[in-house]
């Protein structure tokens, strides 16, 4: 799928402004659902070629691309393959992985986002993290909270970290903070977007 999507003007070098913005136009998309397939498609290719058994994911909010229906499938192929979802921890303010399957008990955590209840946590060799806009050479705009920044940095191995996010979200002028983590690679309905070398 082509985007055909462009900014009708520069966006905001704000980047709280940034982020409204482009969680603004994403929930705005008239495409969105076409979008979406294309990425559950461009997700699943991109799985068969990696090695990983355990893959964190998220809970999709506020129009973000819900990866959860191609992770299913990855489980499908291999009994030993587990999802996760992240839990905060309030006192470290990072996020920890508890195994999801569809149907497994619920809560909402602090910030009213559905959680696994009662599963087992474990470490991710892989993770999938939700960008509201991404620059090049791995850089993500989150939502600001730097709860995934916190979490790579004290995660010892470090899990391959995928972006996944709609083509729109691209900012060629993003540039890494400090404390940012850049990504292993980035996923849009328009394919690989950028993946690291080696």
């Amino acid at each position: 799928m082509s985007s055909t999507y462009r900014f009708s003007f520069e966006p905001p070098r704000d980047k709280a402004l940034l982020r409204k913005q482009l969680q603004a136009e994403r929930q705005a998309m008239l495409d969105r659902h076409q979008r979406a397939v294309h990425l559950q498609e461009v997700l699943r290719v991109w799985l068969v070629t990696r090695p990983e058994q355990t893959i964190g994911a998220y809970w999709p909010i506020k129009g973000e691309f819900d990866a959860l229906p191609a992770l299913y499938r990855w489980t499908e192929a291999e009994s030993q393959r587990r999802i996760g979802l992240p839990v905060i921890n309030r006192e470290t303010k990072q996020l920890r992985f508890h195994v999801w399957y569809p149907g497994c008990p619920m809560e909402e955590d602090a910030y009213g986002i559905p959680k696994p209840k009662d599963t087992e946590a474990f470490e991710p060799a892989l993770l999938l993290v939700p960008c509201v806009g991404f620059g090049p050479r791995g850089v993500r705009l989150g939502y600001g909270g730097g709860f995934y920044d916190r979490t790579l940095a004290a995660l010892q191995p470090r899990p391959y970290t995928v972006g996944v996010g709609y083509a729109h979200g691209y900012i060629p002028w993003l540039e890494a903070e400090p404390h940012d983590v850049p990504l292993d690679a980035m996923l849009t309905e328009d394919g690989v977007a950028w993946q690291r070398s080696g």
